[in-house]
């Protein structure tokens, strides 16, 4: 991560770096999500020992980050990055903002609150059977299931959720002696909302569905979240996985540190790296040694610009900034996956108070024409592929992006994995649904853009350059907005404020659709892909040990190495997936 370092006595564990040994077991690049589950793992073992280097600090008393109360709160402020996107050429030439946390425990720090509630939604079972299918023995729904119980400290819902707010779970998809407290929020909606959202959804052909993480998501559902409600505080990664052990004398954080590159061994090969280049608050540098393993966990956005800085890469994109090829690895920064967010509003007749985390999840049987289905599941993946590589200069290969496209394709069309998912929430008098197609095709990149590591990446992740990405995103947009004028939700509807009918009358065409789409669109926020877990063939940039092809030593470990976009929401994902990554390290060394 990039940062500035500021030495913090607040912890035995937060050290400056006159105080700490500069020599380690495992260094890992980034405390957020995975990084801190990873660490907490590893230093379990007390004859190793672990540093973590993070952009931000700890946060434990900021209550932008800790309240229920919060959503929105952390964003544009210090400890979020606010990067900037590329303009969008296929979504109205638009800059998009991504949000990222900036601090210990990452964005699991600064994700929605209020709304989306720290939303723990796993994935469908057939995708994440998906990624053996590119080349990832062992990494299958049967084995990471045991993963996802392992992470979850699951509290049960309370008798007046169950019997008036419309909570349920099976207990036997759950673990309930991890570390991440997983549940419902006590302040859920007052009234009858959550009877009236589900109707709707029922009247629209989506079933209830009374726990979706099973790996079956399809359905309606009042959503479980990473929230401790003895504590009515966020779970982020920084106090379910960090706070408890931060004591441990093997357990290190450097806090407001810049992570420059990798140093390596100029005599191994496969490359060995050797420790990493951080930088204090001056710019002056110093290296922090692996003895065993560097492990990368700074994020889709980061981690692949991380790799770029240390001469893993496009050789083509080395040179351009004069860094020196340590392992040319062309897909690295390649095949970056995002949603598109869109959100429409309506005023009610009611009052409603407290958070209402409803969602229905559809699959393109439940939303799409049949024509539409055939555009989607019949059209030519090569076609899209070629696209999809020529709009990234070539840089991926149009051939494996096609046998990609293929397996994605089977999930939406013939396994009928959720292609949507949908949010229906109150607020005051405000009813909002907010939507997003699930597994687009569009591929888009991040790259370095100098080779000085203060520098941000530049993002673009090139939404709807894959025209049936539009279409899909055009079709739930209809159905969303059915969920103001289908009975009961009708009933107290008063008026459609977004995008409202003078602007899209009921009766809008396509392209009506389509402009305003382009333009109101935002990211989602679940960037994934940019350094996928897959063989070499295809695009690869990790083999299913997480370690970069061509390297000995180093590792990653987040949201990038995801080949394929999930029906979920990712928190659930890559604190299993970050769960079984110690284990696989464990075993190795």
């Amino acid at each position: 991560m990039f940062m500035n370092l500021v030495p913090l006595f607040t912890s035995f564990a937060l050290v400056s770096f006159a105080r700490c040994q500069k020599d380690f077991d495992y260094v890992i690049v980034g405390g957020g999500t995975c990084g801190l589950t990873v660490a907490n793992r590893l230093s379990e073992n007390p004859n190793v020992t672990v540093a973590v280097i993070e952009a931000g600090t700890l946060q434990e008393n900021n209550p932008n980050v800790t309240s229920w109360d919060s959503f929105l709160k952390a964003y544009n402020t210090s400890i979020d990055w606010q990067y900037r996107s590329a303009n969008q050429q296929y979504a109205a030439n638009q800059e998009l903002i991504y949000h990222s946390g900036k601090a210990l425990g990452g964005s699991s720090a600064i994700n929605g609150l209020r709304v989306s509630r720290m939303t723990y939604v796993r994935a469908e079972s057939a995708q994440i059977d998906a990624w053996e299918m590119v080349g990832n023995d062992g990494w299958n729904w049967n084995d990471l299931y045991q993963y996802y119980k392992k992470s979850e400290h699951f509290d049960n819902a309370t008798r007046k959720q169950l019997d008036v707010d419309g909570a349920s779970f099976t207990s036997e998809y759950h673990g309930f002696n991890g570390p991440l407290h997983v549940g419902y929020p006590v302040e859920l909606n007052n009234g009858s909302f959550h009877e009236t959202a589900n109707a709707t959804a029922q009247a629209l052909g989506i079933p209830f569905n009374p726990d979706v993480n099973g790996g079956h998501v399809r359905g309606f559902t009042v959503w479980q979240s990473t929230f401790d409600r003895s504590a009515d505080a966020r779970a982020d990664s920084a106090r379910e996985y960090y706070l408890p052990v931060r004591d441990r004398p093997n357990l290190h954080v450097f806090s407001s540190t810049t992570a420059a590159r990798m140093i390596w061994n100029p005599s191994e090969t496969p490359a060995v790296a050797n420790g990493i280049e951080v930088l204090d608050i001056n710019n002056q540098s110093m290296v922090i040694g692996a003895r065993k393993e560097v492990i990368v966990s700074a994020g889709s956005l980061r981690s692949p610009a991380f790799l770029e800085l240390s001469g893993v890469g496009n050789p083509k994109i080395l040179a351009k900034y004069k860094i020196p090829v340590i392992v040319p690895l062309h897909a690295v920064g390649e095949n970056l996956q995002d949603q598109t967010n869109i959100a429409l509003a309506a005023t009610g007749h009611l009052n409603f108070t407290g958070t209402g985390p409803y969602v229905a999840y559809a699959n393109v049987s439940d939303f799409l024409s049949q024509s539409e289905v055939s555009k989607v599941c019949s059209s030519g993946v090569t076609a899209w592929a070629q696209t999809v590589s020529a709009a990234n200069s070539d840089n991926v290969n149009a051939t494996a992006l096609a046998k990609l496209f293929q397996i994605q394709r089977k999930l939406i069309c013939e396994d009928l994995v959720p292609d949507a998912e949908i949010i229906i929430t109150a607020s005051g008098s405000s009813i909002v649904t907010a939507h997003w197609g699930l597994m687009p095709f569009s591929r888009g990149s991040v790259h370095i853009t100098s080779g000085n590591p203060l520098e941000p990446p530049l993002i673009d992740p090139k939404m709807f350059v894959v025209d049936a990405d539009l279409m899909v995103q055009t079709a739930i947009a209809r159905f969303s907005r059915f969920i103001f004028y289908t009975e009961p939700m009708s009933s107290i509807v008063q008026e459609e404020l977004a995008p409202g009918l003078a602007l899209l009358p009921l009766n809008a065409t396509d392209g009506q659709w389509a402009t305003y789409i382009k333009s109101a669109t935002t990211p989602n926020s679940h960037p994934i892909g940019s350094a996928s877990m897959m063989s070499q063939d295809l695009g690869g940039v990790v083999d299913s040990k997480l370690r970069v092809y061509g390297t000995r030593n180093v590792r990653i470990v987040d949201a990038s190495i995801m080949p394929f976009q999930v029906s979920g929401h990712l928190t659930s994902t890559l604190y299993a997936l970050s769960e079984k990554a110690a284990e696989i390290i464990k075993a190795d060394t």
